[in-house]
């Protein structure tokens, strides 16, 4: 994890800035693409029509959900599905709606956890340029290793007995990496709060129709601070970004723990 914080703090001031490759490319809050609403219909004009009134013109509007945390959202969604084309555009959007550095780059040391470490490093190639662009260096990156947020022992203590009644004997070495560093640092790292933690880590399970462990941190989203309401409308956008089927496999996940919620 210190190992990924410094990577992405050294690209940033390594790489050259960002190349804008394609002449006719819009501002992000123009486009729901890297490609311009010209390029895309050049392929297929309903493609271009639905990119332009569906995504761009009704989904971002939606205030069930700010464009900071639909930036995040999708942000998480490229991340989660080693999906890099259209990242840059997406981090772009989301710094430009109020997303800092040290978010971004938190965002990408989570995903680390919960995507796999190759879909990180795709993730930060895409960032260094942006951040070289920008000139973010790393006075406003995270520290590898800052001042941890307190430690819930209770709630810590419920987590460590439910992996070993998962896991048992099988994975000792799961068991140990899921403790330390994942839940007793990653978790506890300030510079992303764990609400958005929340958002992120919800976003990508979706995103890749993982929904073991959906309820579970569905839950804990809600705990930190999200709203049923914000949490549906974060499935609303994965149908977009990810496909109406991981949509759908997520939704009902949701809708069972909404119904336990309110008992």
């Amino acid at each position: 994890m210190r190992f990924l914080a410094a990577t992405l703090a050294s690209l940033a001031l390594a790489s050259p800035a960002f190349a804008q490759g394609n002449a006719t490319m819009t501002t992000p809050a123009e486009s729901a693409s890297t490609l311009s609403l010209a390029d895309i219909q050049a392929v297929s004009p309903a493609l271009g029509r639905y990119a332009r009134e569906s995504n761009l013109g009704s989904l971002w509007q939606r205030p069930q959900l700010s464009r900071r945390d639909r930036a995040i959202v999708t942000v998480a969604i490229l991340i989660a599905r080693n999906q890099p084309f259209d990242l840059a555009h997406y981090m772009t959007l989301a710094l430009d709606n109020g997303v800092t550095p040290r978010e971004l780059s938190e965002v990408v040391t989570h995903l680390a956890f919960y995507a796999g470490w190759s879909n990180a490093m795709s993730a930060v190639s895409v960032a260094k340029d942006i951040f070289a662009q920008r000139g973010i260096g790393p006075d406003q990156l995270p520290p590898a290793s800052p001042q941890l947020l307190p430690l819930d022992e209770k709630a810590e203590a419920s987590r460590v007995a439910s992996v070993r009644q998962l896991l048992g004997t099988a994975a000792p070495g799961l068991d140990q990496f899921t403790t330390d560093p994942l839940f007793m640092e990653v978790w506890r790292r300030p510079d992303l709060s764990p609400r958005d933690r929340s958002l992120v880590t919800i976003s990508a399970l979706m995103a890749n129709g993982q929904v073991a462990q959906l309820a579970g941190h569905l839950n804990r989203a809600l705990n930190d601070g999200l709203t049923q309401e914000q949490a549906g409308e974060v499935i609303t956008q994965i149908a977009f970004y990810a496909g109406w089927p991981n949509a759908f496999s997520a939704g009902p996940v949701a809708a069972e723990v909404f119904k336990s919620r309110a008992k």
